[in-house]
């Protein structure tokens, strides 16, 4: 496991390539965070550079995440993933939707916030890649019981990269994190 001194944007490009170099040698898909688009349209253009053949799933925030009504992913971002063939998934995120309405309105905490929470003790990358691959599972844009090569981070950019399974988000503690690539310390 490769890990980075601070987290953050600067990592985006060797966790790309840490990630693209195991989905290789594994046969897997790959399934990425992107907000504005940038970390996504990185990861194309390297697995691009690098000869990968394989599925990459670009994740989104919802709609109405920032501000009612809109997605944070630029346009120009959103069609550069798409010309290279990924696909975009955005759904509702499956660690907060809901149960962040409740509590901004409730104050407290409630289960899904509290596993949030919880993996965040590992990093932020981590909470991030459980919370999109059960997003692309649910969306149906990954196969169920199979192992991928995830990529999330924290903030802007990737820092973090994960072998998992999966799970739907009815079953989220079914989900099982093989190997951590990289992370910040």
């Amino acid at each position: 496991m490769k890990v980075y001194e601070k987290a953050g944007p600067d990592n985006t490009d060797d966790a790309c390539r840490i990630a693209i170099e195991r989905a290789m040698l594994m046969g897997a898909s790959i399934v990425s965070a992107t907000t504005q688009g940038d970390a996504g349209v990185r990861l194309c253009d390297i697995a691009k550079e690098m000869a990968y053949q394989g599925q990459i799933v670009i994740v989104t925030h919802a709609y109405g995440s920032r501000e009612p009504g809109t997605n944070a992913l630029k346009e120009e971002h959103r069609e550069a993933i798409k010309g290279h063939g990924a696909t975009i998934v955005t759904a509702t995120h499956a660690l907060s939707g809901v149960e962040r309405g409740i509590s901004s309105r409730h104050q407290g905490a409630y289960p899904a916030e509290i596993i949030a929470h919880s993996l965040r003790m590992l990093s932020a990358g981590i909470k991030v890649v459980v919370e999109i691959s059960c997003m692309a599972l649910d969306a149906g844009a990954i196969e169920f019981g199979k192992e991928i090569v995830c990529l999330g981070g924290t903030g802007r950019g990737l820092d973090t990269a994960v072998i998992m399974t999966p799970a739907h988000a009815n079953k989220i503690f079914e989900t099982r994190i093989h190997e951590i690539l990289c992370k910040p310390y």
